[in-house]
C-alpha cells in the first residue's frame, strides 16, 4: 500500500509583521530559571548540605551548580517543546516538507539541543566537586573526572544526558520533513530519563513510586513549559495558523497541568510527610511550587476563557495570546529554577530508618507469596504500567462511545480482547504479582512472559489503531492534518516498515530474553528499579510488535501471507522452548547476589525458584499459541469467504465468463486429443 501523503495546509491569513527575535526572550526564560534556583539554594539548601556533614566546595559549585542546571533543564524543554510544536501544533506543507513555523521550531530545537548538550557536560564535573567537597578547580582534572564518573550513579546519568543530548542535536540538523519530528520528539524524551531515574525519588522508601510519580512529572512538565515557549514565540513572530497551534496546546496543556498536579502530590507525599510541609524547608518548597502549578492553572484558565475565543473571531489577533503565555511563561520559568533548589534541598529524614526491603524494593513484603497475595492482596499502582492500562481502556472505550454515537458498529470481541489486555496488565503490574515481581525470580518471570506472550496478543487483537481511524474523522482535503493522518503515516513510515519486517520482530521478540538473561544483562542490573521499568517496557513493545504482525487485526506497513505468519509463530515457538529448558538447567543462579541480599525467609532456595522461573518460561507459549492459531485460522476462514463474494459478483457481471472460458479450453483440448487419435 502506498503511503499517503499529508493533507495540505489550509489558507490561512497573511502573517503579521514580525515583531523580533524571540531568542532573546528564550536566554531571559534561561537566566530566570537560573537566577531563581541560585536564590533558593543560597537561602535554603546550601546550609542544609553543610549540616548534613558534606564539606563546602565553594561558591562557585554552591551557586554554579543550580544556576547551570536551570540554564540546562530550560534547554531540555525548549529542545521537547519544540520538537511538539513542529510535530502537533502546526501542520506541514502538502509534501510533507516543514512549513515555516515547524522549521522554525525545529532549528530551535537543534540549538536548544546543543546548549542541552553543553550544560549538561558542564554539570558533570560540578556534580564531582559538590559530592566531594573539593573545589571546582580539583574535580575538573582528568584523573579526578574520569575516576568520579563511574563511582557517582548522578554524574554518570548527566555523562549519558549529554551524549544523548548530542546526537538529539546532530539528527535534528538534518530534519526537514515532518515525518522526522515525532521520532525526534521521543529521542528528546529518552534524554530526560537518566537524570529522572536518580535524586531523591531514586533511594529510600516508596523510590518505586517516587521515581514513577517523576518521570511522568517531567515529561508531563516538559511538553507544556516547552510548548508554551514555542507557543509564545510563534505568536510573537506572527506565525502562520497560531490559533489552530493555541487551541491544540490548549488541550495539551489541560492534560499536563492534571498530570503534573498529581504525580507532584504523590512525589511530595512520598518525600515529605503532611506535618512536615510548613516545619521545614523541602516542605515550604513543596508549597511554593505547588503555588506557582495554581497560578498556572488560573493562567491557562484565563487565556482559554479570553484568548482562544478572540483567535477564533479573529485569528490575527494575537496580542491577548502573546500578553497571557508572556506572563505563564515566565512563571513557568521561575517554577523550574524552584523545581533545581527543590532538587538540591534535601528532604526531611523519616521518622524511622527504612527497612531493608524498602530499600530495595521501595515497600515490604510480609508474607509468601500465595495465589491470594498475588491476586487478590493489597494492590499498589504502577503510577506508569498500571497507569497506562487505565487511560488504554478509557481511551478505547471513548473510541467506542464515539462509534456508536455515529451509528457505527464494532465487533463485540474486539472489545473484550482489549479490555482483558488492560486488565492482566494491571493485575501484573500493580497487584501482588508486580510486588512479588522484583523480589523473586519465579514471579518476575511470570510477570514478564505475561507481558510478552499474553497482553499483547490480547491488545493486538482489539484492532485499537483500526477503531481509531474510524472514530477520528479525515481532515479533508485542504485542512491541516489530524489524529487520522498521523496514525496513518506513522503506519506507512519507514520506521514501521523495517520494525515489521517478519525477520526484525522476530529477532526483536526472542532474542530480548537470551539477551537479558542468558547475556548477563539481568545479574548486573536486577538491583535497578529503572532497569525493571525498561524490561517491562521491552517485552510489551516486542511482544505487541510481533503479534501485532502476526494477527493483522490492524492495518500494517507489510501484507503477509498466512503461511508467512504462522512460519513466524512456530519459527519463535523452539526458541522460547529452549530458552526454559536453558533456564531450568543452569547450574548458577542469576542474580545471587540480589536476591540473598533480600534475606526473604520464604524465597531460600533460590536454585528452585529459578527452575520455576524455567518451566514458566518453557510453558508460557501454550495459551497465546492457541489464541494465535484461533485467530488465524478465522482471518484465513473470512480471506476465503471474502475471495468467494468477490468471484460471485464478478461471475454475475460478466455472465461467469471466467468458468465459460476455463470449459472452452478444456473442450479444446479435448477436441485436439481426439483428432490426434
Amino acid at each position: 500500500m502506498a503511503s499517503p501523503e499529508l493533507a495540505p495546509a489550509a489558507e490561512q491569513p497573511a502573517p503579521a509583521r514580525r515583531r523580533g527575535n524571540p531568542s532573546a526572550l528564550f536566554v531571559l526564560f534561561g537566566i530566570i530559571a537560573a537566577i531563581v534556583a541560585a536564590i533558593v539554594v543560597g537561602l535554603s539548601a546550601a546550609q542544609a548540605l553543610v549540616l548534613l556533614g558534606i564539606p563546602d566546595p565553594g561558591a562557585l559549585t554552591t551557586y554554579g551548580l543550580p544556576a547551570v542546571r536551570a540554564m540546562s533543564e530550560i534547554a531540555a524543554v525548549l529542545t521537547i517543546g519544540s520538537l511538539f510544536f513542529a510535530a502537533f501544533l502546526v501542520p506541514p506543507q502538502a509534501d510533507g516538507v516543514l512549513d515555516v513555523g515547524g522549521y522554525r521550531a525545529v532549528r530551535t530545537a537543534g540549538v536548544a539541543a546543543i546548549v542541552w548538550a553543553v550544560t549538561a557536560a558542564m554539570l558533570v564535573p560540578l556534580i564531582l566537586s559538590d559530592t566531594s567537597g573539593q573545589p571546582l578547580a580539583e574535580a575538573i582534572k582528568p584523573e579526578n573526572l574520569w575516576q568520579g564518573v563511574g563511582q557517582i550513579e548522578t554524574a554518570l546519568a548527566w555523562a549519558w544526558t549529554t551524549v544523548l543530548a548530542a546526537i538529539t542535536a546532530m539528527l535534528i540538523r538534518l530534519a526537514v520533513r515532518w515525518s522526522w519530528t515525532p521520532y525526534l520528539l521521543l529521542l528528546s524524551l529518552v534524554t530526560l530519563m537518566p537524570v529522572a531515574l536518580t535524586g531523591h525519588s531514586a533511594s529510600g522508601g516508596s523510590h518505586d513510586m517516587a521515581t514513577n510519580s517523576l518521570v511522568l512529572h517531567l515529561v508531563a512538565a516538559s511538553v507544556w513549559t516547552g510548548g508554551l515557549f514555542m507557543l509564545f514565540a510563534h505568536a510573537w513572530r506572527g506565525g502562520a495558523y497560531t490559533d489552530l497551534a493555541a487551541r491544540r496546546f490548549s488541550v495539551v496543556a489541560g492534560i499536563a497541568f492534571a498530570v503534573m498536579a498529581l504525580s507532584g502530590v504523590i512525589n511530595a507525599a512520598v518525600r515529605v510527610p503532611f506535618e512536615d510541609l510548613t516545619t521545614t524547608t523541602y516542605g515550604r518548597l513543596v508549597i511554593a511550587k505547588a503555588v506557582a502549578l495554581i497560578a498556572l492553572g488560573v493562567f491557562g484558565w484565563m487565556q482559554r476563557r479570553r484568548a482562544l475565543p478572540a483567535l477564533e473571531a479573529d485569528p490575527t489577533n494575537r496580542l491577548a495570546l502573546v500578553r497571557f503565555t508572556a506572563v505563564e511563561a515566565i512563571i513557568l520559568a521561575a517554577t523550574v529554577g524552584l523545581a533545581v533548589g527543590l532538587g538540591r534541598t534535601p528532604p526531611p529524614a523519616p521518622d524511622a530508618p527504612p527497612t531493608l526491603l524498602e530499600v530495595e524494593l521501595g515497600y515490604n513484603l510480609d508474607a509468601a507469596p500465595t495465589f491470594a497475595n498475588l491476586f487478590f492482596g493489597p494492590w499498589r499502582l504502577d503510577l506508569i504500567f498500571g497507569t497506562a492500562a487505565l487511560v488504554l481502556a478509557a481511551a478505547y472505550a471513548l473510541g467506542l462511545w464515539t462509534l456508536r454515537r455515529r451509528g457505527d458498529s464494532w465487533p463485540v470481541g474486539r472489545s473484550i480482547a482489549w479490555v482483558a489486555g488492560c486488565f492482566v496488565l494491571l493485575v501484573t503490574t500493580s497487584a501482588g504479582v508486580g510486588m512479588y515481581s522484583p523480589a523473586m525470580f519465579s514471579v518476575h518471570m511470570g510477570a514478564h512472559m505475561a507481558m510478552s506472550m499474553l497482553i499483547p496478543v490480547l491488545l493486538a487483537l482489539g484492532g485499537a489503531m483500526t477503531l481509531a481511524l474510524r472514530a477520528f474523522r479525515p481532515a479533508g482535503r485542504g485542512a491541516p492534518p489530524g489524529m487520522r493522518e498521523w496514525i496513518l503515516e506513522f503506519l506507512h513510515s519507514p520506521p514501521s516498515r523495517f520494525f515489521t519486517h517478519p525477520i526484525v520482530s522476530s529477532v526483536m521478540f526472542v532474542g530480548g530474553f537470551y539477551a537479558l538473561y542468558l547475556g548477563g544483562i539481568f545479574t548486573a542490573f536486577a538491583d535497578s528499579h529503572s532497569a525493571h521499568v525498561l524490561m517491562n517496557l521491552h517485552f510489551l513493545l516486542s511482544g505487541y510488535l510481533f503479534y501485532w504482525v502476526v494477527i493483522g487485526v490492524d492495518p500494517s506497513p507489510r501484507d503477509l501471507q498466512p503461511v508467512t505468519k504462522l512460519a513466524m509463530v512456530f519459527g519463535s515457538l523452539p526458541f522460547h522452548a529452549f530458552f526454559g529448558v536453558t533456564l531450568m538447567s543452569m547450574g548458577s543462579v542469576m542474580a545471587e547476589s540480589y536476591y540473598r541480599g533480600l534475606g526473604l525467609p520464604w524465597n531460600s532456595d533460590l536454585f528452585s525458584d529459578q527452575k520455576v522461573g524455567g518451566g514458566i518460561a518453557w510453558s508460557a507459549g501454550e495459551i497465546p499459541l492457541v489464541l494465535v492459531m484461533l485467530a488465524l485460522l478465522v482471518q484465513w476462514s473470512r480471506s476465503d469467504k471474502r475471495t468467494a463474494r468477490r468471484v460471485d459478483r464478478a461471475a454475475e457481471r460478466d455472465h461467469d465468463a471466467d468458468l465459460a472460458a476455463h470449459n472452452a479450453m478444456f473442450a479444446e483440448l479435448a477436441r485436439r486429443d481426439r483428432e490426434h487419435r
